[in-house]
């Protein structure tokens, strides 16, 4: 079958194995005609390996092969699962919730979970419609269950979707869950290791109770709603970019008070193909395009839209000249905060144990504006399962305000233990109200931040090498970085370097090192280098664990005196990022 075809090794031997195994008709149709085609380099990107089930889950194309997104691959990854619970939680009824995202076969993939869970003696809770990712973290935790399945492959392209699985307090799952899952799944090595066949009367559909609870969950964060009163005819335009926000947004923000929000008709229909869009990422400015155009046309406020599962959001602020501005995840993450101190502070709430938390990536306005507030501001490494344990590892002792990262998620309140852009949405929409019943505009408001904490603009640098000699070369930069460290960046001499592999910091005008203790909130040994300046800038270095990439985070920082300087003073800013890119051979 295979004979005019040449292939890589691991590849034909997967195929034959999925065309002679208990795999169903349709797929083997499907391989049957890649065969046929003679699409070489398909069948070998297919089948070359097993689609890698990481430490928070998978991503892959849709399609067949062991390599794919399909019913095999999310079969194996649910019954390694179910291994894993049923002997994490012996003698103990296991319950676990389900939700998908608008992706094309989410609903499916979603059953294939929920059968095979089911057929492995656990409970399951499956939403019956598509929903947000925040909205499982909340169900996981509200329903009481051990583990959550949310079935996305976040703001991908179309041709993607993914399977993430969480823990008991609703967050990803972290050490040493996360590598014993894997270990799991790993040892599944043959179909029929795979209990398909599901048990009905052990799947449990999820109605609109938790629907209202978790709703209600949003609705608390709110600080001011006298002042939201006031302003309730805040004109905001939301788009859901064909995903799951629609469900929940618009609820969302009535329930608030707002009461004239126009949703952009054009991309409000969950689909999977994300027609108006070439990737369905609120950073892109030409995903936001139609709800900017709908914002000029109305006159709007406030631009806000959701990723397809609803955990990232985007937003857009108009500048003097009437135009519109996109904020980074470093400004909206920072404006989030912003808000929330000043409104704690004034509602008398601030007692000297609350505190935020951000990744070590993030900008460090929040850390300064935190310190000026006197809350505690903890950082940890990139994902924001880090922060989830932060507030985990604190419950009972300090009271989480709100927190984020500079990819465009956020979390206000701990009712979730994930970035939540439905309780984003209402938070941002909160803070413009207010800055609107103060008489001023969104940009306006964020101009006061940088003028009372100082101008932080960040910059990222995402290099991709490819291929085994891309590995290397990333290593080598990595050796290069912690062997001969920069002694001084944008002419500001570098006077401390932070090691996460080795859980070190380096004073590099004594030389004296200290550990960063490892266990500590958020932290784990991980190969990330950070190196700080005299002038406040800090430059890291991050290889990506899942993608053929190195990160590079460039942070500087200035004063802002007036705010009709606002505009050169970030000229400046970007001028020096691209400087240093340029100094440290960033390419």
């Amino acid at each position: 079958m295979l004979k005019n075809l040449t292939l890589d090794t691991t590849a034909e031997k997967n195929i034959n194995t999925w065309l002679k195994g208990r795999y169903d008709e349709e797929t083997k149709t499907a391989i049957q005609k890649l065969i046929d085609d003679n699409n070489a380099n398909q069948l070998t990107d297919s089948f070359y390996k097993n689609l890698e089930f990481g430490t928070g889950g998978m991503r892959g194309e849709i399609g067949v092969g062991s390599n794919r997104m399909n019913k095999y691959t999310v079969g194996a990854a649910t019954q390694g699962l179910a291994n894993y619970l049923n002997k994490t939680f012996p003698d103990q009824e296991i319950k676990v919730a389900i939700a998908h995202d608008s992706r094309n076969f989410s609903p499916e993939f979603a059953r294939v979970a929920a059968d095979i869970l089911s057929a492995n003696g656990i409970t399951v809770y499956l939403y019956k419609e598509l929903r947000p990712t925040p909205q499982l973290s909340f169900t996981v935790r509200h329903l009481g269950c051990q583990s959550g399945i949310v079935i996305t492959a976040s703001h991908n392209p179309r041709e993607y979707n993914g399977y993430k699985v969480y823990w008991v307090d609703g967050s990803q799952v972290v050490s040493p869950h996360d590598k014993n899952i894997v270990a799991e799944v790993n040892a599944i090595t043959n179909i029929k290791d795979i209990k398909f066949k599901g048990v009905k009367k052990r799947i449990k559909m999820i109605g609109e109770a938790v629907d209202k609870a978790y709703l209600k969950a949003v609705k608390s964060i709110c600080v001011n709603p006298r002042m939201i009163k006031r302003q309730s005819d805040l004109n905001i335009v939301f788009s859901s970019i064909h995903g799951t926000g629609i469900t929940m947004v618009p609820k969302a923000l009535a329930q608030l008070g707002f009461t004239n929000v126009n949703i952009v008709e054009e991309q409000a229909t969950p689909d999977g193909n994300f027609p108006t869009v070439v990737y369905p990422n609120p950073e892109e400015h030409e995903a936001m395009n139609l709800a900017l155009q709908k914002a000029k046309a109305l006159n709007a406020d406030l631009v806000i839209a959701t990723d397809p599962d609803a955990d990232r959001v985007g937003m857009a602020v108009k500048d003097p000249k009437g135009e519109w501005q996109l904020l980074n995840g470093n400004q909206a993450a920072s404006l989030i905060i912003y808000y929330l101190l000043k409104a704690w502070k004034k509602a008398k709430k601030l007692t000297g144990k609350e505190f935020v938390a951000k990744t070590i990536v993030t900008t460090d306005l929040i850390d300064e504006m935190a310190a000026k507030a006197g809350v505690n501001c903890y950082n940890t490494l990139t994902g924001f399962k880090y922060i989830a344990q932060v507030i985990r590892e604190l419950e009972g002792e300090q009271t989480f305000i709100g927190g984020g990262e500079e990819s465009y998620g956020y979390l206000i309140g701990d009712k979730v233990r994930d970035k939540d852009a439905i309780a984003s949405c209402a938070m941002i929409a909160e803070l413009t109200a207010f800055a609107k019943d103060q008489g001023i505009s969104l940009f306006d408001f964020l101009a006061e931040m940088y003028q009372k904490n100082g101008f932080y603009y960040e910059g990222l640098i995402s290099l991709t090498k490819k291929g085994k000699t891309g590995a290397e070369e990333i290593q080598q930069m990595m050796v290069d970085f912690r062997t001969n460290p920069p002694k001084s960046i944008a002419g500001s001499k570098v006077i401390r370097m932070d090691d996460y592999k080795a859980l070190t910091s380096t004073d590099l005008k004594t030389g004296e090192t200290t550990a960063i203790a490892a266990g500590k909130l958020g932290i784990e040994a991980s190969n990330v280098l950070q190196f700080f300046t005299v002038d406040g800038t800090k430059f890291t270095c991050r290889p990506s664990g899942t993608e053929p990439k190195i990160k590079f985070y460039i942070g500087v920082r200035a004063n802002l005196k007036k705010k009709d300087e606002f505009d050169a003073t970030l000229v400046a800013l970007k001028e020096k990022v691209k400087s240093i890119q340029t100094e440290l051979n960033l390419v």
